[in-house]
């Protein structure tokens, strides 16, 4: 029980996309993931579209060596099941991945569209600190 507790005290949260209603693409923030290990996961949790005709949310995770815009590319395999209109399709969704098999940092993409489309939601990253 003690190694459990000892790797949960390990375990961090960073915010990858603050929860607001959106209109609009999101570019996330360039989270540094240097110094965690093992299994990261990303959460995402999105309500169904809020407003607009056949309104979509595509949620990806994009990695890069470098905080510049232009040098993220998509993890492979990294995303999230599209969010419409229909209640069904809201929740929450993780996308679980090895930390050593993604460049340094990690940031999400929101690609919003359809007609007035807007949506509410927000990402997270959850990873266990490498121990100093």
């Amino acid at each position: 029980m003690t190694n459990l507790m000892n790797a949960l005290s390990q375990v961090v949260s960073l915010l990858l996309a603050p929860p607001i209603s959106r209109t609009a693409t999101l570019t996330g923030v360039a989270t540094d993931v240097l110094d965690y290990e093992g299994v990261g996961l990303v959460s995402l949790n999105a309500a169904a579209a809020t407003a607009g005709t056949t309104p979509t949310l595509n949620v990806k995770l994009q990695h890069s060596d470098t905080t510049t815009t232009g040098d993220f590319v998509d993890v492979t395999g990294a995303t999230f099941t599209v969010v419409t209109d229909v209640a069904g399709t809201a929740g929450v969704q993780l996308l679980k991945f090895n930390v050593s098999d993604v460049k340094r940092y990690i940031r999400v993409i929101g690609t919003i569209a359809g007609s007035s489309a807007a949506f509410d939601f927000t990402a997270t990253f959850l990873g266990v600190k490498k121990a100093s």
